[in-house]
């Protein structure tokens, strides 16, 4: 049985939303734009059947769904240079309660994550203990 891994992905909502990703159907789409080499790297580590949180960055500022990888890193089709990554994803569904960035930080179970720790990164790694965390999370009401 194959390992899955997981990952969380930023885009900012006005420019590549949750919805927009559930429009695209099993088709999925490419994510690309990445020009942070750890990011890139991040994306190259990426295998098909990973799951990956999205998450709204800027705007909201919470994780609101998951997306499975269904390609994996490829030359970003936009990077004249040829020095950065992409990859496809799909959408898998979106989370009961978003979970926001002000929660993920009152979880002490969470104070390791990037997301908390290096917070410009746009694509990085989710261990699967807090992967479950905030699947937990996300089922329960929030205080905000």
């Amino acid at each position: 049985m194959k390992k899955i891994s997981y990952w969380l992905l930023k885009s900012e909502p006005n420019v590549w939303s949750i919805n927009q990703q559930k429009k695209e159907g099993l088709k999925g789409s490419v994510w690309d734009g990445v020009r942070n080499y750890q990011a890139a790297n991040n994306l190259k580590k990426m295998k098909k059947g990973d799951l990956c949180f999205f998450y709204h960055s800027n705007i909201g500022k919470e994780i609101v769904g998951v997306v499975e990888v269904i390609k994996e890193a490829f030359i970003d089709p936009y990077d004249k240079k040829e020095r950065f990554f992409a990859v496809k994803v799909k959408f898998k569904n979106k989370l009961k309660k978003p979970v926001t960035l002000e929660n993920i930080k009152k979880n002490k179970d969470l104070s390791h994550l990037s997301l908390i720790k290096q917070s410009r990164l746009s694509v990085m790694t989710i261990d699967s203990k807090s992967w479950k965390i905030i699947n937990k999370m996300s089922s329960i009401k929030q205080k905000n």
